[in-house]
């Protein structure tokens, strides 16, 4: 498998994808990526916040203040929460210009088709919304083990690594206006512990300079005009969950005329 392309559909890696972000160098990454989100989304506004994923239970957009606040991820899992959507996020199970802030936490690394579910992702903002990216950032020591590592099918060596001036041109042709793009993580993939402390200064230099070269990049985007594309009636068949406070085991027994979402209902179960 080619590192940037042929990659297994989401569903059949997601099992290593969780595992990876489980271990101990996983999670000093995700840890890297709230710090740096917390002082970034804070002035992320609106009322439904979208959160595109591959870890359930993340809230890395806990300090925006947007009201609603919901997680989407490819298949059920057992630490996802009440309010949780499945979903493919080639194709968003929401109606065009309904959401008013979407993230995409590595959702672009590991899709088959970036370009398709960064589309997407505009699809669904309304004009004046915000889009976060987060990604992996091939301009990193972690970009330049991934080149010269033979261990490249492994996660996270296999997906995409978008570059900057490549995600940068794809906003520009979805009417998205890149504003802020901060980078983190400095210190190389080690999975030795002792070396990660050692090499703990890499962060403290990273910040002190403000240097692009971390092992993730956050890049935030506003939606610039109104789509004239009309909305299409049929975009409730899409859903897989409802968007309601209510436990995924009732959620997936309702039949599909049954499910509603909050995204056109005037009240919202809290």
């Amino acid at each position: 498998m080619n590192g940037n392309t042929n990659l297994l559909p989401l569903t059949e890696m997601m099992e290593d994808i969780r595992d990876w972000f489980s271990s101990d160098l996983g999670e000093q990454l995700l840890t890297a990526e709230q710090e740096v989100l917390d002082k970034l989304v804070g002035g992320v506004f609106g009322y439904h916040l979208l959160q595109i994923g591959l870890v359930p239970r993340l809230q890395l957009l806990r300090q925006s203040s947007a009201s609603h606040k919901f997680e989407m991820l490819p298949s059920v899992n057992l630490g996802m929460s009440e309010a949780g959507v499945v979903g493919n996020a080639s194709e968003l199970p929401f109606a065009s210009e309904c959401i008013d802030a979407v993230m995409l936490h590595h959702a672009l690394d590991f899709a088959q088709s970036p370009h398709q579910v960064l589309r997407e992702a505009a699809r669904v903002l309304r004009p004046g919304g915000k889009l976060v990216v987060v990604g992996f950032n091939p301009a990193s020591f972690w970009g330049a083990y991934k080149q010269i590592s033979s261990r490249n099918k492994d996660i996270p060596w296999c997906s995409h690594f978008i570059r900057q001036r490549r995600l940068h041109d794809w906003l520009t042709l979805l009417e998205l206006k890149q504003e802020t793009t901060v980078s983190g993580f400095y210190r190389p993939p080690f999975k030795s512990q002792k070396w990660m402390r050692k090499l703990e200064f890499m962060e403290r230099w990273g910040a002190a300079y403000r240097v692009a070269n971390g092992a993730f990049f956050v890049v935030i985007a506003t939606k610039e005009s109104v789509t004239l594309t009309p909305v299409g009636m049929n975009w409730r068949r899409r859903l897989v969950f409802p968007l309601i406070h209510k436990p995924l085991q009732q959620a997936g027994r309702k039949s599909s005329g049954e499910i509603k979402s909050v995204l056109d209902t005037p009240e919202i179960d809290d």
